[in-house]
Formats: C-alpha cells, sequence, structure tokens
C-alpha cells in the first residue's frame, strides 16, 4: 500500500542515519561538541514546520505528502554537500523541516484514508517505521565497508526516498476540505493537547532507548559491543510485533491498550534500566516496545475518527513530537542525579498517565 511504501522509506533515511554518524563526524573533522550543535538542528527545524505543515496539508493531502517527500529526498542529499559543521547544521536544519512536514502530511493522509475507506491503517503504516530502521542501518554499514563514501549513500536514499513518492499516483483520496470537526477549535485542541502529551509520555521512552541503551548494555552491563548494539533493534522488533498484533486485534478496546502500555511499558523500561545483566535488559527493551508499540498509532487513528477536519491529527502529532525533544535532555539530566540505569527506570513512571488514561476511558465506556 502506497502510505506503508512511503512510512519506510521514511524511515530508510533514520535506520541509515545513526549509521552514517561516525563516516560524517571524521570525514568532516567533527568534536562532539560540533556534532551535538549540528544535530540540534533537526528539531528546530521540524516543530515550526509541522505546525505550518498542518495548515496547509488539510483537504490536499495526497498532493501535500508528494511535496514533502521530494522536499526531503533533496534535503537528505543536501547532506552530503556539507563541507563544515555550520553547513552540516544548515542541511540538518531542512531535513528537520521536511520530516516534520512529511510527519504531519502522512497521518493527515493516514486518517482521511481510514475514514473515507473504513480500514484500519495507522498500525500497519507505522508498523513500517521500525522494520525499515532494522532493516537500513546494517545496509548502510554494509555499504561503506563496500567503500561507498556518505554522499553516494545519501543520494541513494535521496533517490529511494524521492521514487517512492510516485506510488502516491496510485492513493485514492478525496480532495478538498474535509467536513468541519465535531465541536469548537479549543476543545478540539484541548482534546489534542491530551492525547498529545499521552503520545509524548511514549515517545520520550522510545527515544531514550534509541539513544541510551546501548551505552548501557556497555558501560552497565558489561556487554560486547556486538550484544549491546542489539538492544535498540529488539527494541524496534517488539515496536512491530506490538502493532501488528494491535492490528490483528481490532475488538481490542483502546482503553486496554492504554493500560497494557502505562503497566507493561513502565515495568519494562524499569527492568531494563534495574536488571542485574545484558539479557534482563534486553528482555526490559522487548516488554517496553511491545507494549508501547500500539498506543502512538491508536492515539492518531482516534483523533481521526474524532474530528474530521484534521486538526486533531495535525495537534497530536505535533505536540507528540515534543517527546523527542524533551527526552535526551530529560535522561541526561536524570543520569546527572541518578546514575544512567536509575534514570531510564525513572522513566516507568511516565506509564502513569497512560494507566489514569485507562481508568477513564473505562469509566467513560
Amino acid at each position: 500500500m502506497p502510505l506503508i511504501a512511503i512510512c519506510a522509506a521514511w524511515a530508510v533515511f533514520w535506520g541509515s542515519w545513526s549509521a552514517l554518524l561516525p563516516a560524517i563526524k571524521l570525514e568532516l573533522g567533527l568534536t562532539a561538541g560540533d556534532l551535538g550543535l549540528a544535530l540540534s538542528a533537526v528539531p528546530v527545524g521540524a516543530l515550526p514546520a509541522m505546525t505550518l505543515a498542518g495548515r496547509l496539508a488539510r483537504g490536499r493531502e495526497r498532493g501535500a505528502l508528494a511535496a514533502t517527500m521530494i522536499l526531503f529526498a533533496l534535503a537528505v542529499a543536501a547532506i552530503g554537500l556539507a563541507q563544515d559543521a555550520w553547513q552540516l547544521a544548515l542541511a540538518l536544519l531542512l531535513v528537520g523541516a521536511t520530516s516534520g512536514a512529511l510527519d504531519i502530511a502522512l497521518n493527515l493522509a493516514t486518517g482521511r484514508a481510514e475514514r473515507e475507506t473504513g480500514r484500519r491503517l495507522f498500525q500497519p503504516v507505522h508498523a513500517a517505521f521500525p522494520v525499515a530502521v532494522i532493516a537500513a542501518a546494517p545496509l548502510t554499514g554494509l555499504a561503506r565497508s563496500y567503500g561507498l563514501g556518505v554522499a553516494t549513500v545519501l543520494l541513494i536514499i535521496a533517490v529511494i526516498v524521492a521514487a517512492t513518492s510516485l506510488t502516491l499516483l496510485a492513493l485514492p483520496l478525496g480532495r478538498g476540505l474535509p467536513e468541519p470537526g465535531r465541536g469548537d477549535g479549543r476543545r478540539l485542541w484541548g482534546a489534542a493537547v491530551v492525547l498529545g502529551v499521552l503520545a509524548a509520555c511514549v515517545l520520550i521512552i522510545e527515544n531514550s532507548v534509541e539513544q541510551w541503551s546501548v551505552l548501557l548494555l556497555e558501560e552497565h552491563r558489561g556487554a560486547t559491543p556486538l550484544v549491546a548494539s542489539a538492544a535498540p533493534a529488539v527494541y524496534m522488533a517488539a515496536l512491530t510485533a506490538g502493532r501488528l498484533v494491535a492490528q490483528a486485534l481490532p475488538r481490542t478496546p483502546l482503553n486496554v491498550l492504554f493500560l497494557v502500555a502505562g503497566a507493561g511499558g513502565g515495568a519494562g523500561i524499569a527492568l531494563a534500566g534495574l536488571g542485574g545483566g545484558a539479557l534482563v535488559s534486553l528482555a526490559g527493551f522487548g516488554l517496553t516496545g511491545l507494549a508501547l508499540g500500539p498506543v502512538v498509532p491508536a492515539l492518531l487513528s482516534r483523533a481521526a475518527a474524532d474530528d474530521p477536519s484534521g486538526t486533531m491529527v495535525w495537534g497530536v502529532s505535533t505536540i507528540s513530537y515534543t517527546g523527542f525533544v524533551v527526552s535526551p535532555l530529560l535522561v541526561a539530566g536524570l543520569s546527572g542525579w541518578l546514575g544512567l540505569p536509575a534514570a531510564l527506570a525513572a522513566l516507568g513512571l511516565l506509564g502513569l498517565p497512560l494507566v489514569a488514561r485507562a481508568a477513564f476511558e473505562r469509566a467513560r465506556a
């Protein structure tokens, strides 16, 4: 399906990006501080672009998604032209902006497709992302081992992204503004804030696993680099499994997904942080991914169903992204106070709002 292909192509870059960072740092002669500053340009570009994209994409979802894919491809290729830290930061600012806009356009298109076809699409579309990330990282490492430079790999990825946008020609979506949302704008944004904050709790944990899990296993569990590097893949594989299970069980109430995510995800990240060995921590990361996986797609699906105008999908997508922005600073701050294992375990407290929401959904039902 075109939307699944779009999400997978988008993820190919982000899966490859982590594998390219050491080579980029070496080729440009960057310090760790230079690289960190350049990487901070991604969220700086993403958040305002997401705000703008939500206004422009509603009613023209397919065209907006195609345009953002092409712009994202050009931004990815532009990274290979960078010659110093500032040029890299500028390229990543463009990548962040186009990726953020693509995120919004994809969610709006998926929400509209769900309403028009009656099919449940958010879970399989979002499941494509971790699968592509898992595949892209080692393939990028293989490409580098065969002598391909950073610019060449990025150009190949850009071509894949641009070519995938052609699949949108086969996506039957209505045109024109969708029907107005149910309720006034203030009420819709209030609901979007609630759902967006819940999704942000999930994404804070997700980002912490992606960024800190390898370090935890190597420095605190005595794992070899090979075993430690498996941690993000274990999490991503479990994330995918959770989404596919949720897709296969369409009658599962949202309050059950919240309860499983809050209790299971919170317990999983606590186990990963406080477990005594590498295998226990890996099991904890797997449990975390399995429990949390279905929540964000389910929240977006709820937002799309409750508000045909697309305002809630736009709001939930943008607000939840702050989880990615907050996560590195939060874990770094907690690590300085508690140490990394306890800091990751403390993120289990972010499951409590999900448990509370489960209770609210059950009472409302």
